[in-house]
């Protein structure tokens, strides 16, 4: 009897997984939605890029758009606005948009101290990750 209890102890390699499964399908969303009601009320997000980015500017300034591997904290308005478009539905392209939106702000516009009238380019994105 004791070694039938012993077997019965340690779940098959299908219970086992379906086990893990369970336990991630609960905890992750938890972690996740901490993580996210953080980011979105103190610290905001991390955007790391390798894009086409810059503004419309003459060529060869040091505004021009090019290819351009940035990672820029940004703030928690910019994260609330990125929860919360996803949150609505948003397409990848709206997401992006308000990414870009946030970029400049933060790396060219100096959070409204410089460059003020000038319209921000974010294309050919190669890469982004948003990291909270």
């Amino acid at each position: 009897m004791a070694v039938l209890d012993a077997v019965r102890l340690q779940p098959g390699v299908d219970l086992a997984a379906r086990i893990e499964r369970e336990v991630k399908k609960r905890w992750q969303p938890q972690i996740r939605s901490k993580a996210k009601k953080k980011a979105a009320s103190t610290d905001g997000v991390v955007v790391s890029t390798r894009a086409r980015f810059g503004f419309t500017a003459a060529p060869g300034t040091t505004d021009d758009a090019r290819i351009r591997h940035i990672t820029q904290a940004l703030s928690l308005r910019w994260a609330e606005r990125l929860f919360g478009a996803r949150d609505a539905g948003a397409t990848e392209n709206q997401l992006l948009q308000i990414a870009a939106q946030g970029l400049g702000q933060h790396y060219f516009r100096d959070n409204g101290r410089r460059a003020h009238d000038l319209d921000v380019e974010f294309t050919d994105v190669e890469e982004i990750e948003i990291g909270l």
